[in-house]
């Protein structure tokens, strides 16, 4: 995979102040699996060391201004943010992440001020405004947010989902291939969005004879949109009570009662979501279940990532 990260989260000494704000998440656990392309929009319009910027707006548009002199330094920083953003349309990026409260980079997080100095509240800086235009569907998430577990596993989750959807369209031979990975990605999109899941599934059914590559198109935006919803409590349980139906004449009473309790107990809050899966995996291999085996919910990221080991992943 390839991530666009704010360089200062990769401990490069950009910040305003002449620092960094090094995410060791990134350069110690995503890093094993990932290659950063890093960007600094206000580096690039003003070096490092400089005076600090804000996000002002007025009735007809939004500015910004110098902190030390009050000059208006807007063209520069957009022209800096256009440099940066045909930079990364040369990627092949998988997602990016923002640096948070950043008058550029902040992901619904950069202060905006009136005038007269006062705060109006938060919003997304220049640069996250312009790659949310660019990248409509890409994967976007900013440092702070990531601290909280829930977030970070729907992020990373949908990073590899992401990535996968990728690498499978460029080796796509024909329609079995798609209806391949909708098959292995069943539980997955039903634990984000059970009616896009349907809708999904139609397009790939393909009753109307549509061309692959308006099947594929199609189906781009549904699976990407999906992937991009946050998992629930509710949605996690109704998946995996659908994939113990599975075994529903296979388990012995003693196993069915374990598994069936491991899953209220993970819906209570008493147990982590690793604690039903792994079951379940036990299970599927004992019995031979393979469609179970084959489905992404169960591994959707690499497991030294240890994302599920943690209460606080679900909500």
């Amino acid at each position: 995979m390839t991530i666009a990260v704010s360089a200062c989260l990769l401990g490069e000494k950009v910040r305003f102040d002449g620092g960094h704000k090094h995410f060791r998440f990134l350069t110690e656990s995503l890093a094993e699996y990932a290659t950063f392309v890093p960007f600094c929009p206000e580096h690039l319009a003003f070096g490092t060391p400089r005076p600090s910027i804000r996000l002002v707006h007025d009735d007809t548009h939004a500015y910004v201004l110098s902190n030390k002199t009050g000059g208006d330094v807007t063209a520069a920083l957009a022209e800096s943010v256009q440099t940066e953003l045909d930079r990364l349309r040369g990627a092949p990026l998988t997602g990016i992440i923002f640096k948070a409260k950043s008058p550029s980079c902040g992901f619904g997080s950069a202060k905006m001020h009136l005038p007269n100095g006062h705060s109006d509240g938060k919003h997304d800086g220049l640069f996250v405004q312009r790659c949310k235009e660019a990248f409509p569907l890409l994967p976007m998430e900013e440092e702070a947010r990531l601290q909280d577990a829930w977030l970070r596993e729907n992020f990373i989750m949908q990073l590899f989902a992401y990535d996968a959807f990728e690498r499978m369209k460029a080796e796509c031979r024909g329609m079995h291939d798609l209806v391949r990975f909708h098959t292995v990605n069943k539980f997955l999109l039903q634990a984000k969005d059970e009616a896009l899941y349907r809708q999904m599934g139609r397009v790939v059914a393909n009753a109307e004879n549509r061309t692959p590559a308006e099947v594929m198109q199609t189906y781009e935006y549904l699976f990407k949109s999906a992937i991009a919803e946050k998992s629930s409590l509710r949605r996690t349980r109704n998946v995996l009570e659908h994939m113990a139906g599975f075994f529903k004449r296979l388990l012995t009473p003693a196993e069915k009662a374990m598994l069936h309790e491991q899953i209220d107990d993970y819906a209570a809050k008493l147990l982590t979501l690793m604690t039903p899966v792994s079951t379940i995996r036990f299970l599927a291999a004992k019995y031979g279940v393979d469609y179970l085996l084959k489905q992404t919910f169960l591994d959707p990221y690499p497991k030294s990532m240890a994302l599920r080991s943690y209460l606080e992943s679900s909500r």
